[in-house]
Protein backbone atom coordinates (compact mmCIF):
# COMPACT_ATOMS: atom_id res chain seq x y z
CA UNK A 1 0.00 0.00 0.00
CA UNK A 2 1.11 3.35 -0.94
CA UNK A 3 2.35 5.95 1.92
CA UNK A 4 -0.84 8.23 1.66
CA UNK A 5 -3.02 5.56 1.39
CA UNK A 6 -1.17 4.34 5.02
CA UNK A 7 -1.24 8.10 6.22
CA UNK A 8 -5.33 8.01 5.49
CA UNK A 9 -5.93 4.60 6.62
CA UNK A 10 -4.83 5.52 10.05
CA UNK A 11 -5.98 9.27 9.95
CA UNK A 12 -9.35 7.83 9.61
CA UNK A 13 -9.01 5.71 12.46
CA UNK A 14 -8.29 8.36 14.89
CA UNK A 15 -10.59 11.05 14.32
CA UNK A 16 -13.31 8.63 13.82
CA UNK A 17 -12.64 6.36 17.19
CA UNK A 18 -13.04 9.86 18.72
CA UNK A 19 -16.45 10.12 17.65
CA UNK A 20 -17.37 6.83 18.86
CA UNK A 21 -17.42 5.19 14.87
CA UNK A 22 -15.85 2.37 14.10
CA UNK A 23 -13.95 2.01 10.66
CA UNK A 24 -12.49 -1.25 9.91
CA UNK A 25 -8.50 -0.65 9.01
CA UNK A 26 -6.40 -3.71 8.47
CA UNK A 27 -3.13 -3.94 7.85
CA UNK A 28 -3.08 -5.13 4.56
CA UNK A 29 -5.85 -2.07 4.09
CA UNK A 30 -6.63 -2.94 0.56
CA UNK A 31 -10.56 -3.49 1.27
CA UNK A 32 -10.36 -1.27 3.80
CA UNK A 33 -13.47 1.50 4.09
CA UNK A 34 -11.25 4.19 3.89
CA UNK A 35 -9.88 3.23 0.01
CA UNK A 36 -13.84 2.95 -1.06
CA UNK A 37 -14.99 6.21 0.24
CA UNK A 38 -15.74 8.63 -2.62
CA UNK A 39 -16.76 12.34 -2.12
CA UNK A 40 -17.50 14.96 -4.75
CA UNK A 41 -14.75 18.00 -4.15
CA UNK A 42 -15.86 21.49 -4.84
CA UNK A 43 -13.20 23.84 -6.57
CA UNK A 44 -13.50 27.78 -7.59
CA UNK A 45 -11.52 28.40 -10.34
CA UNK A 46 -10.50 31.73 -12.33
CA UNK A 47 -13.97 32.42 -14.00
CA UNK A 48 -13.42 32.00 -17.72
CA UNK A 49 -10.61 29.14 -16.79
CA UNK A 50 -13.51 26.78 -15.56
CA UNK A 51 -12.81 24.44 -19.06
CA UNK A 52 -8.69 24.90 -18.20
CA UNK A 53 -9.32 23.21 -14.51
CA UNK A 54 -11.63 20.47 -15.93
CA UNK A 55 -8.76 19.75 -17.85
CA UNK A 56 -6.06 19.92 -15.68
CA UNK A 57 -8.66 17.42 -12.99
CA UNK A 58 -8.67 14.78 -15.75
CA UNK A 59 -4.97 14.73 -16.64
CA UNK A 60 -3.40 15.10 -12.89
CA UNK A 61 -6.14 13.09 -11.61
CA UNK A 62 -7.78 10.75 -14.30
CA UNK A 63 -11.35 12.05 -12.63
CA UNK A 64 -14.65 13.25 -14.56
CA UNK A 65 -15.32 17.19 -14.21
CA UNK A 66 -18.47 18.94 -14.28
CA UNK A 67 -18.17 22.73 -14.72
CA UNK A 68 -21.11 24.34 -13.12
CA UNK A 69 -23.43 27.20 -14.29
CA UNK A 70 -22.00 29.30 -11.27
CA UNK A 71 -19.29 30.77 -13.44
CA UNK A 72 -16.11 29.87 -11.52
CA UNK A 73 -16.97 26.55 -10.12
CA UNK A 74 -16.00 22.98 -11.24
CA UNK A 75 -16.87 19.59 -9.70
CA UNK A 76 -15.80 16.19 -9.51
CA UNK A 77 -15.49 12.98 -7.34
CA UNK A 78 -12.27 11.11 -6.10
CA UNK A 79 -11.65 9.05 -3.49
CA UNK A 80 -9.87 9.49 -0.07
CA UNK A 81 -6.34 8.73 -1.19
CA UNK A 82 -6.27 11.39 -4.09
CA UNK A 83 -7.86 14.08 -1.31
CA UNK A 84 -3.71 15.58 -1.37
CA UNK A 85 -3.41 15.66 -4.86
CA UNK A 86 -6.16 18.01 -5.27
CA UNK A 87 -4.22 20.16 -3.01
CA UNK A 88 -1.52 20.32 -5.81
CA UNK A 89 -3.81 21.41 -8.60
CA UNK A 90 -2.53 24.52 -10.24
CA UNK A 91 -5.78 25.82 -12.12
CA UNK A 92 -8.28 26.03 -8.93
CA UNK A 93 -8.40 28.73 -5.71
CA UNK A 94 -10.26 27.26 -3.10
CA UNK A 95 -11.91 23.90 -2.30
CA UNK A 96 -15.01 22.31 -0.49
CA UNK A 97 -16.04 18.68 -0.19
CA UNK A 98 -19.61 18.56 -1.24
CA UNK A 99 -22.40 17.74 1.20
CA UNK A 100 -25.41 17.70 -1.05
CA UNK A 101 -26.31 19.12 -4.36
CA UNK A 102 -29.74 20.42 -5.45
CA UNK A 103 -30.40 20.83 -8.75
CA UNK A 104 -33.72 22.11 -9.04
CA UNK A 105 -34.92 23.17 -5.56
CA UNK A 106 -38.20 24.22 -5.23
CA UNK A 107 -38.23 27.91 -3.20
CA UNK A 108 -41.65 28.51 -0.76
CA UNK A 109 -43.34 31.37 -1.82
CA UNK A 110 -42.21 33.80 1.25
CA UNK A 111 -39.34 34.43 3.33
CA UNK A 112 -40.74 32.41 6.34
CA UNK A 113 -41.51 29.45 4.52
CA UNK A 114 -38.01 29.44 2.46
CA UNK A 115 -36.50 30.01 5.95
CA UNK A 116 -37.57 27.34 7.85
CA UNK A 117 -36.61 24.98 5.16
CA UNK A 118 -33.23 26.19 5.59
CA UNK A 119 -33.70 25.29 9.17
CA UNK A 120 -34.62 21.84 8.67
CA UNK A 121 -32.62 21.24 5.89
CA UNK A 122 -29.58 20.86 8.45
CA UNK A 123 -30.88 17.99 9.74
CA UNK A 124 -31.43 15.79 6.82
CA UNK A 125 -28.55 16.76 5.13
CA UNK A 126 -25.47 13.50 4.64
CA UNK A 127 -22.83 14.90 6.51
CA UNK A 128 -21.07 11.65 7.53
CA UNK A 129 -18.61 11.30 4.50
CA UNK A 130 -17.90 15.34 4.52
CA UNK A 131 -16.93 15.50 8.10
CA UNK A 132 -14.55 12.66 7.69
CA UNK A 133 -13.05 14.27 4.46
CA UNK A 134 -12.70 17.47 6.51
CA UNK A 135 -10.41 15.60 9.28
CA UNK A 136 -8.23 14.34 6.79
CA UNK A 137 -7.89 17.35 5.26
CA UNK A 138 -7.52 19.34 8.67
CA UNK A 139 -4.34 16.69 9.74
CA UNK A 140 -2.66 17.30 6.18
CA UNK A 141 -2.64 20.89 7.28
CA UNK A 142 -1.70 20.74 10.68
CA UNK A 143 0.89 18.08 9.28
CA UNK A 144 2.44 21.23 7.18
CA UNK A 145 2.04 23.47 10.18
CA UNK A 146 3.72 21.18 12.50
CA UNK A 147 6.69 20.67 10.37
CA UNK A 148 7.58 24.43 9.64
CA UNK A 149 7.07 24.90 13.07
CA UNK A 150 9.91 22.20 14.53
CA UNK A 151 12.17 22.46 11.61
CA UNK A 152 15.18 21.74 12.92
CA UNK A 153 17.18 23.79 10.26
CA UNK A 154 14.34 26.57 11.29
CA UNK A 155 16.10 29.76 12.94
CA UNK A 156 15.33 31.00 15.75
CA UNK A 157 12.90 34.36 14.55
CA UNK A 158 11.01 32.30 12.41
CA UNK A 159 9.81 30.37 15.34
CA UNK A 160 9.11 33.32 17.55
CA UNK A 161 7.27 34.86 15.11
CA UNK A 162 4.79 31.68 14.37
CA UNK A 163 2.88 32.59 16.88
CA UNK A 164 0.02 31.43 15.40
CA UNK A 165 1.64 28.15 14.79
CA UNK A 166 1.80 27.18 18.38
CA UNK A 167 -2.06 26.99 18.78
CA UNK A 168 -2.40 24.62 15.67
CA UNK A 169 0.37 22.60 16.82
CA UNK A 170 -0.99 22.15 20.27
CA UNK A 171 -4.22 21.18 18.08
CA UNK A 172 -2.97 18.39 16.30
CA UNK A 173 -0.82 17.11 19.40
CA UNK A 174 -4.54 16.71 20.94
CA UNK A 175 -5.27 15.11 17.51
CA UNK A 176 -3.29 11.86 17.98
CA UNK A 177 -3.56 11.94 22.09
CA UNK A 178 -3.93 8.13 23.40
CA UNK A 179 -4.71 7.64 19.70
CA UNK A 180 -1.29 6.81 17.65
CA UNK A 181 2.05 6.05 18.72
CA UNK A 182 5.33 7.96 17.93
CA UNK A 183 5.79 5.73 14.80
CA UNK A 184 2.55 6.02 13.69
CA UNK A 185 2.87 10.34 13.96
CA UNK A 186 6.01 9.73 11.91
CA UNK A 187 4.04 7.56 9.29
CA UNK A 188 1.71 9.76 8.81
CA UNK A 189 3.59 12.50 8.43
CA UNK A 190 5.38 11.22 5.59
CA UNK A 191 3.51 12.01 2.70
CA UNK A 192 5.31 12.54 -0.84
CA UNK A 193 2.78 14.26 -2.68
CA UNK A 194 2.13 17.13 -0.94
CA UNK A 195 4.25 19.98 -2.00
CA UNK A 196 5.32 22.25 1.16
CA UNK A 197 8.11 22.68 3.12
CA UNK A 198 9.18 19.50 4.94
CA UNK A 199 11.91 18.19 7.56
CA UNK A 200 12.06 14.89 9.44
CA UNK A 201 11.04 15.00 13.29
CA UNK A 202 14.47 13.30 14.97
CA UNK A 203 16.33 13.51 18.16
CA UNK A 204 15.07 16.33 20.49
CA UNK A 205 12.09 17.62 18.36
CA UNK A 206 9.83 14.53 18.81
CA UNK A 207 11.05 14.22 22.46
CA UNK A 208 9.78 17.43 22.87
CA UNK A 209 6.50 17.14 21.12
CA UNK A 210 5.94 13.63 22.66
CA UNK A 211 6.05 15.78 26.53
CA UNK A 212 4.25 18.63 25.27
CA UNK A 213 1.37 16.01 24.08
CA UNK A 214 1.23 14.48 27.64
CA UNK A 215 1.46 17.44 29.22
CA UNK A 216 -1.90 18.87 27.20
CA UNK A 217 -3.63 15.50 27.62
CA UNK A 218 -3.67 15.89 31.52
CA UNK A 219 -4.85 19.86 30.75
CA UNK A 220 -7.61 18.92 28.68
CA UNK A 221 -9.87 16.23 29.62
CA UNK A 222 -13.11 16.71 28.11
CA UNK A 223 -13.42 16.76 23.95
CA UNK A 224 -13.45 20.00 22.44
CA UNK A 225 -16.03 21.66 20.95
CA UNK A 226 -15.24 22.74 17.38
CA UNK A 227 -16.11 26.53 16.52
CA UNK A 228 -18.06 27.16 12.68
CA UNK A 229 -19.60 30.02 10.65
CA UNK A 230 -22.01 29.00 7.36
CA UNK A 231 -21.24 31.22 4.74
CA UNK A 232 -23.73 32.06 2.29
CA UNK A 233 -22.78 32.74 -1.67
CA UNK A 234 -26.26 33.47 -3.24
CA UNK A 235 -26.50 34.46 -7.32
CA UNK A 236 -29.96 34.96 -9.04
CA UNK A 237 -33.14 37.80 -9.02
CA UNK A 238 -35.68 35.41 -7.40
CA UNK A 239 -34.66 35.27 -4.11
CA UNK A 240 -36.88 36.70 -1.63
CA UNK A 241 -34.15 36.30 0.73
CA UNK A 242 -30.50 38.04 1.38
CA UNK A 243 -27.41 35.95 2.08
CA UNK A 244 -27.47 36.45 5.59
CA UNK A 245 -31.03 35.96 6.52
CA UNK A 246 -30.19 32.13 5.12
CA UNK A 247 -26.33 31.49 6.61
CA UNK A 248 -28.30 32.81 10.09
CA UNK A 249 -31.30 30.57 9.99
CA UNK A 250 -29.36 27.42 8.37
CA UNK A 251 -25.94 28.27 10.72
CA UNK A 252 -28.41 28.10 13.46
CA UNK A 253 -30.05 24.89 12.56
CA UNK A 254 -26.03 23.23 12.08
CA UNK A 255 -25.55 24.49 15.38
CA UNK A 256 -28.72 22.80 16.98
CA UNK A 257 -27.56 19.86 14.78
CA UNK A 258 -24.33 19.22 16.01
CA UNK A 259 -24.12 21.26 18.95
CA UNK A 260 -21.05 23.14 17.81
CA UNK A 261 -19.86 26.65 18.87
CA UNK A 262 -20.59 29.53 16.58
CA UNK A 263 -17.12 31.71 15.48
CA UNK A 264 -17.34 34.16 12.75
CA UNK A 265 -13.47 34.37 12.68
CA UNK A 266 -11.72 31.52 14.84
CA UNK A 267 -13.52 28.62 13.18
CA UNK A 268 -12.07 25.09 12.85
CA UNK A 269 -15.20 24.55 10.08
CA UNK A 270 -16.22 26.82 7.37
CA UNK A 271 -20.43 25.45 6.14
CA UNK A 272 -20.56 27.28 3.21
CA UNK A 273 -24.44 27.34 1.50
CA UNK A 274 -23.80 27.77 -2.14
CA UNK A 275 -27.00 28.91 -3.73
CA UNK A 276 -27.26 29.86 -7.89
CA UNK A 277 -30.67 30.49 -9.11
CA UNK A 278 -32.35 26.90 -7.97
CA UNK A 279 -29.49 25.57 -7.29
CA UNK A 280 -28.31 24.75 -4.26
CA UNK A 281 -24.78 23.48 -2.71
CA UNK A 282 -23.49 22.47 0.99
CA UNK A 283 -20.34 22.31 1.37
CA UNK A 284 -17.26 21.97 4.15
CA UNK A 285 -14.46 24.60 3.12
CA UNK A 286 -11.31 22.05 2.99
CA UNK A 287 -9.01 25.42 2.15
CA UNK A 288 -8.49 28.74 4.59
CA UNK A 289 -6.53 30.40 2.22
CA UNK A 290 -6.72 30.44 -1.49
CA UNK A 291 -4.10 28.15 -3.24
CA UNK A 292 -3.38 31.05 -5.39
CA UNK A 293 -0.70 32.58 -3.26
CA UNK A 294 1.42 29.44 -3.13
CA UNK A 295 4.51 31.33 -5.59
CA UNK A 296 4.37 35.11 -4.28
CA UNK A 297 5.80 36.64 -1.09
CA UNK A 298 6.39 39.95 -2.10
CA UNK A 299 3.50 41.85 -3.45
CA UNK A 300 3.04 44.49 -5.61
CA UNK A 301 -0.12 46.95 -6.57
CA UNK A 302 -1.25 44.49 -9.37
CA UNK A 303 -0.18 41.13 -8.24
CA UNK A 304 -2.24 38.33 -10.82
CA UNK A 305 -3.13 35.62 -9.07
CA UNK A 306 -1.19 32.31 -9.51
CA UNK A 307 -4.15 30.40 -10.86
CA UNK A 308 -4.87 32.92 -13.53
CA UNK A 309 -1.17 33.34 -14.60
CA UNK A 310 -1.57 29.22 -15.02
CA UNK A 311 -4.79 29.56 -17.26
CA UNK A 312 -3.37 32.16 -19.08
CA UNK A 313 0.08 29.88 -19.87
CA UNK A 314 -2.04 26.46 -20.75
CA UNK A 315 -3.77 29.17 -23.34
CA UNK A 316 -0.60 29.09 -25.37
CA UNK A 317 0.34 25.26 -24.99
CA UNK A 318 3.99 25.48 -24.20
CA UNK A 319 6.60 23.47 -26.02
CA UNK A 320 9.85 21.55 -24.61
CA UNK A 321 12.37 24.21 -25.11
CA UNK A 322 9.82 26.73 -25.94
CA UNK A 323 11.29 30.51 -24.83
CA UNK A 324 8.54 32.00 -22.90
CA UNK A 325 8.40 35.74 -22.21
CA UNK A 326 6.98 38.05 -19.93
CA UNK A 327 7.44 41.78 -20.86
CA UNK A 328 5.83 43.15 -18.13
CA UNK A 329 6.04 40.73 -15.15
CA UNK A 330 5.17 42.96 -11.95
CA UNK A 331 5.70 40.58 -9.23
CA UNK A 332 6.94 37.90 -11.33
CA UNK A 333 3.54 35.73 -11.14
CA UNK A 334 3.33 34.46 -15.01
CA UNK A 335 7.32 33.18 -15.34
CA UNK A 336 7.12 32.02 -12.24
CA UNK A 337 4.23 29.78 -12.45
CA UNK A 338 5.79 28.78 -16.11
CA UNK A 339 8.63 28.09 -14.87
CA UNK A 340 7.06 26.11 -11.94
CA UNK A 341 5.07 23.55 -14.42
CA UNK A 342 7.06 24.03 -17.47
CA UNK A 343 10.56 23.60 -16.50
CA UNK A 344 11.84 22.21 -19.95
CA UNK A 345 10.74 25.72 -21.31
CA UNK A 346 13.19 28.79 -20.84
CA UNK A 347 11.58 31.88 -19.29
CA UNK A 348 12.33 35.40 -19.06
CA UNK A 349 10.67 38.66 -16.41
CA UNK A 350 11.04 41.51 -18.26
CA UNK A 351 9.85 45.44 -16.16
CA UNK A 352 11.09 48.88 -17.02
CA UNK A 353 10.36 49.41 -13.35
CA UNK A 354 13.10 48.71 -10.87
CA UNK A 355 11.12 47.70 -7.91
CA UNK A 356 9.05 45.40 -10.15
CA UNK A 357 11.81 43.65 -11.28
CA UNK A 358 13.48 43.93 -7.69
CA UNK A 359 9.87 41.99 -6.38
CA UNK A 360 10.13 39.90 -8.86
CA UNK A 361 13.70 38.42 -8.37
CA UNK A 362 12.80 38.02 -5.03
CA UNK A 363 9.78 35.81 -5.34
CA UNK A 364 11.94 33.52 -7.32
CA UNK A 365 14.82 33.42 -4.67
CA UNK A 366 12.12 32.54 -2.20
CA UNK A 367 10.42 29.84 -4.15
CA UNK A 368 14.34 28.22 -4.75
CA UNK A 369 14.56 27.90 -0.60
CA UNK A 370 11.07 26.24 -0.43
CA UNK A 371 12.01 23.66 -3.05
CA UNK A 372 15.70 23.36 -1.32
CA UNK A 373 13.81 22.84 1.98
CA UNK A 374 11.52 20.58 0.53
CA UNK A 375 14.04 18.40 -1.39
CA UNK A 376 16.60 18.54 1.28
CA UNK A 377 19.84 19.48 -1.01
CA UNK A 378 20.46 22.53 -3.03
CA UNK A 379 18.28 23.17 -5.86
CA UNK A 380 19.83 23.40 -9.95
CA UNK A 381 17.95 26.14 -9.61
CA UNK A 382 14.49 26.84 -12.27
CA UNK A 383 14.94 28.04 -16.20
CA UNK A 384 13.92 31.79 -15.49
CA UNK A 385 16.10 35.21 -15.72
CA UNK A 386 14.98 38.51 -14.65
CA UNK A 387 15.59 41.54 -16.14
CA UNK A 388 14.62 45.53 -16.86
CA UNK A 389 13.91 47.06 -20.20
CA UNK A 390 12.05 48.95 -21.64
CA UNK A 391 8.93 46.74 -23.62
CA UNK A 392 8.79 49.22 -27.05
CA UNK A 393 12.82 48.29 -27.69
CA UNK A 394 13.77 45.07 -26.04
CA UNK A 395 17.14 43.25 -26.35
CA UNK A 396 16.24 40.41 -28.09
CA UNK A 397 16.52 39.50 -31.26
CA UNK A 398 14.08 39.74 -34.26
CA UNK A 399 11.73 36.38 -34.46
CA UNK A 400 13.84 34.93 -31.73
CA UNK A 401 10.59 34.41 -28.98
CA UNK A 402 8.22 31.34 -29.09
CA UNK A 403 5.63 32.73 -26.77
CA UNK A 404 4.70 35.96 -24.91
CA UNK A 405 2.57 36.04 -22.17
CA UNK A 406 1.61 38.96 -20.14
CA UNK A 407 -0.75 41.16 -18.02
CA UNK A 408 -1.01 44.56 -19.49
CA UNK A 409 -1.76 47.73 -18.14
CA UNK A 410 -5.53 48.11 -17.09
CA UNK A 411 -5.27 52.12 -17.01
CA UNK A 412 -6.35 51.78 -13.35
CA UNK A 413 -3.99 51.24 -10.54
CA UNK A 414 -1.56 52.18 -12.68
CA UNK A 415 -0.42 54.24 -15.81
CA UNK A 416 -3.53 55.83 -17.65
CA UNK A 417 -6.04 55.01 -20.17
CA UNK A 418 -4.52 58.00 -21.99
CA UNK A 419 -1.19 56.79 -22.06
CA UNK A 420 -2.59 53.22 -22.99
CA UNK A 421 -3.93 54.78 -26.71
CA UNK A 422 -0.02 55.14 -27.15
CA UNK A 423 1.23 52.26 -25.15
CA UNK A 424 -0.53 49.27 -26.62
CA UNK A 425 0.29 49.94 -30.40
CA UNK A 426 4.16 50.15 -29.80
CA UNK A 427 4.08 47.35 -27.43
CA UNK A 428 1.84 45.16 -30.09
CA UNK A 429 4.40 45.98 -32.87
CA UNK A 430 7.26 45.34 -30.79
CA UNK A 431 5.92 41.82 -29.59
CA UNK A 432 5.62 40.94 -33.19
CA UNK A 433 9.47 41.37 -33.62
CA UNK A 434 10.77 39.48 -31.32
CA UNK A 435 8.01 36.43 -32.03
CA UNK A 436 8.81 34.07 -34.53
CA UNK A 437 6.69 34.30 -37.80
CA UNK A 438 4.31 31.69 -38.21
CA UNK A 439 4.31 30.07 -35.06
CA UNK A 440 4.97 32.32 -32.34
CA UNK A 441 2.09 33.23 -30.02
CA UNK A 442 1.13 35.55 -27.43
CA UNK A 443 -1.59 35.51 -24.40
CA UNK A 444 -2.53 39.15 -23.68
CA UNK A 445 -4.68 40.22 -20.33
CA UNK A 446 -6.54 43.72 -20.36
CA UNK A 447 -9.07 45.41 -19.02
CA UNK A 448 -8.53 47.97 -21.43
CA UNK A 449 -10.74 45.87 -24.20
CA UNK A 450 -11.45 49.24 -26.48
CA UNK A 451 -8.07 50.52 -26.68
CA UNK A 452 -6.95 46.95 -27.43
CA UNK A 453 -8.87 46.24 -30.23
CA UNK A 454 -8.38 49.75 -32.18
CA UNK A 455 -4.37 48.82 -31.83
CA UNK A 456 -5.01 44.99 -32.56
CA UNK A 457 -6.53 46.32 -36.05
CA UNK A 458 -3.80 47.91 -37.02
CA UNK A 459 -1.92 44.79 -36.74
CA UNK A 460 -3.79 42.65 -38.54
CA UNK A 461 -0.38 41.36 -40.77
CA UNK A 462 1.22 40.72 -37.88
CA UNK A 463 -1.28 39.38 -35.18
CA UNK A 464 -4.46 37.00 -35.81
CA UNK A 465 -6.79 36.94 -32.56
CA UNK A 466 -7.90 33.05 -32.15
CA UNK A 467 -9.44 33.21 -28.46
CA UNK A 468 -10.74 35.51 -26.15
CA UNK A 469 -11.44 34.39 -22.62
CA UNK A 470 -13.21 36.90 -20.39
CA UNK A 471 -12.70 36.96 -16.77
CA UNK A 472 -13.11 38.92 -13.68
CA UNK A 473 -10.38 40.87 -12.01
CA UNK A 474 -11.42 42.63 -8.55
CA UNK A 475 -14.63 43.14 -9.61
CA UNK A 476 -13.18 44.59 -13.04
CA UNK A 477 -14.18 42.71 -16.63
CA UNK A 478 -11.37 42.21 -18.27
CA UNK A 479 -10.53 39.84 -21.46
CA UNK A 480 -7.51 37.45 -22.33
CA UNK A 481 -6.73 37.36 -25.21
CA UNK A 482 -4.78 34.26 -27.63
CA UNK A 483 -3.38 35.32 -30.60
CA UNK A 484 -0.79 34.17 -33.31
CA UNK A 485 1.74 35.17 -35.19
CA UNK A 486 0.97 35.61 -38.93
CA UNK A 487 4.22 34.46 -41.11
CA UNK A 488 4.96 37.71 -42.35
CA UNK A 489 8.02 38.89 -41.39
CA UNK A 490 8.40 41.87 -39.69
CA UNK A 491 9.39 45.56 -41.39
CA UNK A 492 10.24 48.48 -38.67
CA UNK A 493 8.03 51.23 -40.36
CA UNK A 494 10.40 54.45 -41.02
CA UNK A 495 7.80 56.67 -39.32
CA UNK A 496 8.34 55.51 -35.79
CA UNK A 497 12.45 56.20 -35.90
CA UNK A 498 13.95 58.09 -33.59
CA UNK A 499 10.47 58.31 -31.15
CA UNK A 500 10.33 57.71 -27.84
CA UNK A 501 8.75 54.68 -26.20
CA UNK A 502 5.55 56.03 -24.32
CA UNK A 503 5.55 53.34 -22.21
CA UNK A 504 4.50 53.18 -18.45
CA UNK A 505 5.97 52.52 -15.21
CA UNK A 506 4.07 49.26 -13.62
Amino acid sequence: MSDVQEATNQLLDVNLRENQMSVQVTESGPRSESEHLQVTIGATVPTGFEQTAADEVREKLGSSCKISKDRGKIYFDISVDSLAQVHCLRSVDNLFVVVQEFKDYQFKETKEEVLKDFEELAGKLPWSDPLKIWKINTCFKKKKTKRRKINPNSSKQKIDNGRGDTTVEKDVKKEFTNSVSDSQILDCYENPTIKEEVSTLIGDDLTSCKDETEENSKEEGDPEVLKFRVTCNRAGEKHCFSSNEAARDFGGAVQDYFKWKADMTNFDVEVLLNIHDNEIVVGIALTEESLHRRNITHFGPTTLRSTLAYGMLRLCAPQPTDIIVDPMCGTGAIPIEGATEWSNCYHIAGDNNPLAVNRAANNISSLLTKIQVKEGKLSLGLPIDTIQWDICNLPLRTGSIDIIVTDMPFGKRMGSKKRNWNLYPACLREMSRVCRPGTGRAVLLTQDKKCFAKALSGMGHLWRKVHTVWVNIGGLHAAVYLLKRTPQSFVHPSEQDGERCPCTQR
